[in-house]
């Protein structure tokens, strides 16, 4: 008999070898219906494979992450052999799970390309294939067998897999007439897949190297139920009418040139007016909390870099160094801020009475992307964080930590960030090769962000294997009005990045100790932040936040002058405002400006011009009535006064 520990911490004896499709079914049909796969000391396993030892379990569902991957990888497979069947002679790369759905990298034979036009076909494939219900069977085999079977079916990339791969550790799954390498987990059988949908296409290089060939990305998507495919699809749509791409472009915030480079943002005015408010709006807040801003250079020494560990880590992703007509001079683009931090505390003696010491920049980087990997705003090879790195005492951690927690949650309030997810991100367990530092100064680091969470009563997931290589971290998920998840803010712990530039305080006690380092970004950096704004608010920004607040309309030209005269008055008391002034009828005006998201519109005629007021119209609400103009610019600083000052 063997032990088996469920969340609840119920403790069960089961038979050795007991299944957790079987454990299911002993507790319920239900769950033995709704479960997908099962959860082993941490690790997601087949529903169907042996447990053979005490171990803590969890029956995984749809509502669990590890329950939906294993569905879609499954859906992977499934779609590899529709795929397979259609285009005989094609080669696979790899077909993970993502966050929604799933995709497989292929070759397809010589003259034939995948199209949109082609999904149809491959759903009904897919539909056509759910009909037999195929058991998915793991085997294990050898590196021999595998490397010939893989050979044989004229795979080479799987071969390739494989050669990397040691004996003994190697697994296949089959079902019907399809066989891939993968190391699981998979569903019992196909039967649990009841919808099905080809979502796009794209090129992706073979292991992400643009060395590599070029191969066809396909993604799909799987649902239990064809009710929540057809949700899925509703939520596509609104997510296209909330692109921040499309809304950026009508909004004119921000726009990409080819003559300045692939994924160079270009700030426009108004949305160089929306990135200096909510610059201001952190720099107040950060003020409050004891904040010093600095400027660091866009460039910084390679060996700057190579001291702090990140060329090391991260030198293959960077821009490549810079060499200047010395010999031996070489410098790169700065990709990240830290290094230069850390030479401004360095810069002269510290004393235990000096710290904290919090130092802020809204620092622009450039990190090298993939062309195919650049997104709007949200992937982009220059990007400005509102990065801070705190240097404080190591009884200090917990207290400094709780107060950057309180900045984030400032601002998540202030933007109606109000669902979100924290997750720890931990050192692997078993592999700690990746990572710097000594194993007393991580565990240091990772009990005071778990202390602080649970003083905040914060109910955050814990993640091991996804600490950065030089510290925990916090992470803050997003969830947008339409429920897709954006990891926004982050802190870190960091003792080692004090520790390799030689920082030190002198102490209480007349000796040399070394700081701490805490490294935040709320908004993560201000383009994808702004993105992820974008897409949330459908462009509809809070009052305080939105570049242009009022537009005045001529309802013809000979009252332009009038128009003239209130945009002057409102724009000297404080209110952001435009007039169009365009040889348009009155409705194509107010239609085009609110495509713009204006929040107020203000008609003037004759009858305006005559008293003096003007007529009002408010986004999402139409005519509100007339008011004189100075009337309306009080009403915008109370209204703006009324939304900030509660942050």
């Amino acid at each position: 008999m063997i032990e088996l520990e469920f969340p609840d911490e119920t403790v069960k004896q089961y038979k050795e070898g007991i299944t957790g499709l079987e454990i299911a079914s002993s507790i319920s049909q239900k769950l033995a219906k709704e479960a997908l796969a099962i959860e082993v000391n941490g690790e997601v396993e087949d529903l169907t494979r042996p447990i053979d030892q005490n171990a803590k379990i969890k029956i995984l569902t749809w509502e669990d992450d590890g329950g939906k991957h294993t569905f879609w990888h499954t859906s992977a497979h499934l779609m590899a052999e529709a795929i397979q069947e259609l285009f005989p002679g094609t080669q696979f790369g790899i077909g993970p799970a993502i966050e929604n759905g799933f995709y497989y990298d292929v070759t397809t034979p010589e003259g034939v390309v995948i199209r949109e036009s082609d999904f149809q076909k491959i759903e009904d494939k897919m539909k056509e294939l759910l009909k037999s219900k195929d058991k998915l069977v793991r085997e294990n085999i050898s590196k021999a067998d595998a490397l010939k079977l893989f050979k044989d079916k004229g795979q080479n990339y799987k071969c390739e897999l494989i050669d990397e791969l040691q004996d003994g550790n190697i697994t296949i799954y089959k079902q019907g007439n399809y066989v891939d390498l993968c190391k699981g987990p998979h569903l019992p059988d196909t039967s649990y897949i009841k919808a099905v949908k080809v979502t796009s296409v794209s090129a992706a290089f073979w292991r992400g190297d643009a060395k590599n060939p070029q191969m066809t990305r396909v993604y799909g998507i799987t649902f239990p139920k064809q009710k929540m495919l057809d949700e899925y699809l509703h939520l596509l749509e609104e997510a296209k009418k909330r692109d921040h791409r499309k809304i950026g472009k009508e909004m004119e915030l921000f726009m990409f040139s080819e003559r300045v480079g692939k994924g160079l943002p270009i700030w426009l005015p108004k949305g160089t007016i929306l990135r200096e408010q909510l610059t201001n709006f952190l720099k107040k807040i950060q003020h409050r909390f004891g904040y010093l801003q600095v400027i660091t250079p866009h460039i910084g020494s390679k060996q700057l870099y190579v001291t702090s560990g990140h060329y090391a880590k991260y030198g293959k992703d960077s821009f490549q160094p810079i060499h200047t007509p010395e010999e031996g001079e070489e410098y790169m683009l700065k990709p990240m801020n830290c290094p230069h931090h850390c030479e401004v505390y360095a810069r002269k003696p510290r004393s235990y009475k000096d710290l904290p010491l919090r130092i802020a920049e809204f620092g622009t980087v450039y990190r090298y992307e993939q062309s195919g990997e650049l997104h709007g705003l949200t992937r982009v090879r220059g990007f400005t964080q509102d990065d801070a790195h705190i240097f404080c005492r190591p009884d200090q951690v917990k207290s400094e930590f709780l107060n950057v927690m309180d900045i984030i949650m400032i601002i998540f309030h202030a933007l109606k960030f109000d669902n979100f997810e924290a997750q720890i991100s931990l050192r692997d367990k078993k592999d700690h090769s990746k990572y710097i530092g000594s194993d007393e100064n991580w565990e240091k680091a990772e009990s005071a962000i778990i202390e602080a969470c649970k003083e905040k009563g914060l109910n955050a997931k814990i993640e091991y294997g996804e600490a950065a290589f030089y510290g925990p971290k916090l992470d803050f998920m997003v969830k947008d009005a339409i429920g897709r998840r954006w990891q926004l803010g982050t802190i870190q712990v960091d003792y080692n990045l004090p520790e390799r530039f030689g920082l030190e305080y002198m102490g209480d006690d007349n000796e040399k100790h070394r700081p701490v380092m805490i490294h935040r970004a709320p908004f993560g950096s201000l383009e994808r932040f702004v993105a992820v704004l974008i897409e949330h608010t459908c462009g509809h920004f809070p009052l305080w936040l939105t570049p242009v607040q009022a537009t005045v309309l001529p309802i013809s030209d000979k009252f332009n002058d009038y128009a003239e005269e209130v945009k002057k008055y409102l724009d000297e008391n404080g209110v952001r405002v435009e007039v169009d002034t365009r040889s348009e009828k009155i409705g194509r005006k107010i239609r085009d400006n609110e495509m713009q998201h204006i929040p107020y519109l203000l008609v003037v005629g004759q009858k305006e011009a005559e008293s003096g007021t003007v007529s009002v119209r408010k986004q999402g609400q139409g005519d509100t009535g007339s008011i004189k103009y100075q009337d309306f610019a009080k009403k915008i600083a109370e209204e703006v006064l009324q939304e900030t000052n509660k942050y």
